[in-house]
């Protein structure tokens, strides 16, 4: 016998979801709600000592408060379960309210809740507004412009913290502006990258989709331009091979301190993948690597644009703008 269909009754999804807000707000309080309606405010963090601390743009780091264990345990919790994530004791995933990307760490691994809450991206700083103020030359946004013209797929390295996502939605507001028929496939963790372009779609790793799957499935999708959020472990094999076969005029971001760097941290992580690193095949890929770092003392500045024009016995051809 065939089981009936039930369909979901939208009032009482509109309820649940009220009373789910209702609650994170109170745990999360009037501090943490001022700092997440608060354009400025980049970043929220809890540290094991019960302060709350924010990142603010051009400012950096603020205490701004405390929190006790208990509340901040609650609400973990609370996110915990609205995630269905049950019995770990590390949590991360979409702040329900607003989508900010969110991890809490419990005990035993910790000794008292911890957490840190990256807001979703209000607006998109663009090429120009980063020559304006002075984080870029206008040489190096032209010279960007130009990759994207060529639909060179552009690897985007700095530090955590040091802007990555930020310069990455700029990016793509530069691929709408120049190429706004293009179709985008966009691979993120948390969804955090802003993209202007009518043609696209975004997927999400999940518990059983790891980015290496996601990355497969996106090739039979049919994009022009493959983005990815973060390359980590073996999907950076994955995204060079989706890069080299036809897939031109991507972007992805990697965790590292220059242009140089970054070609080592890739073939670092193929290496984990199991496989042998060829820089060959790794310049043939990544035509372009910017590099943005922040200072200790200092606001966000692009050090470095480098263009990767081959490889040889003696290592990658680079040259710096």
């Amino acid at each position: 016998m065939n089981a009936r269909h039930n369909p979901v009754d939208p009032a009482h999804i509109s309820v649940a979801r009220s009373r789910l807000d209702a609650k994170l707000s109170r745990e999360l309080g009037d501090i943490i709600l001022a700092a997440l309606g608060d354009p400025a405010v980049v970043e929220i963090m809890l540290n094991p000592d019960g302060k709350l601390w924010e990142d603010r743009a051009g400012i950096g780091m603020t205490q701004i408060g405390e929190m006790t264990a208990s509340r901040a345990e609650n609400l973990i919790g609370t996110i915990a379960s609205s995630l269905g994530i049950f019995d770990n004791p590390i949590i991360e995933g979409e702040l329900p309210l607003d989508g900010s990307r969110f991890e809490g760490v419990l005990p035993p691994i910790v000794e008292r809740p911890i957490f840190a809450i990256r807001k979703k991206a209000i607006f998109v700083y663009t090429l120009s507004d980063y020559v304006r103020d002075g984080i870029m030359t206008q040489a190096q946004a032209d010279k960007l412009v130009w990759h994207v013209r060529k639909r060179h797929n552009i690897l985007v390295a700095g530090a955590t913290g040091s802007g990555k996502t930020t310069l990455c939605n700029a990016i793509l507001q530069c691929i709408a502006d120049e190429d706004p028929a293009t179709r985008i496939a966009i691979i993120e963790d948390t969804r955090e990258l802003q993209c202007p372009v009518v043609n696209k779609f975004p997927m999400r790793t999940s518990e059983s989709k790891d980015m290496i799957q996601l990355l497969r499935a996106t090739l039979r999708l049919r994009p022009d331009r493959i983005v990815v959020g973060e390359v980590r472990d073996g999907a950076a094999l994955a995204l060079l091979k989706a890069w080299n076969t036809g897939h031109s005029g991507g972007v992805a971001t990697v965790h590292a301190n220059s242009a140089p760097a970054a070609l080592t941290r890739i073939e670092q992580l193929i290496q984990e993948a199991g496989v042998t690193a060829i820089p060959a095949v790794i310049a043939e890929a990544v035509n372009c690597i910017v590099s943005i770092q922040k200072p200790e003392a200092g606001k966000r500045r692009v050090e470095q644009i480098c263009t990767v024009s081959g490889a040889g016995s003696a290592g990658y051809d680079l040259s710096f703008s």
